[in-house]
């Protein structure tokens, strides 16, 4: 191998590793993203304290025949 391949091999092995620590950054971001994201929407959920003010008689029968 002359000098000219051994540097475009250094120079393509330092690419890679630049484009692996970028892509790995990018997934760490969007995985970020989604964590604030989830904990968005379960934080959305609404507390069930809005269904103690039903009367006792709802909500424990199932009409199977319908």
């Amino acid at each position: 191998m002359d000098v000219t391949g051994i540097a475009n091999v250094a120079t393509t092995l330092a690419d890679v590793g630049i484009s692996q620590a970028v892509s790995i950054a990018m997934l760490k971001k969007a995985n970020d993203i989604q964590t604030e994201n989830a904990t968005a929407l379960i934080q959305a959920i609404p507390d069930n304290q809005s269904v103690a003010n039903l009367p006792s008689h709802l909500g424990r029968n199932i009409n199977t025949t319908a």
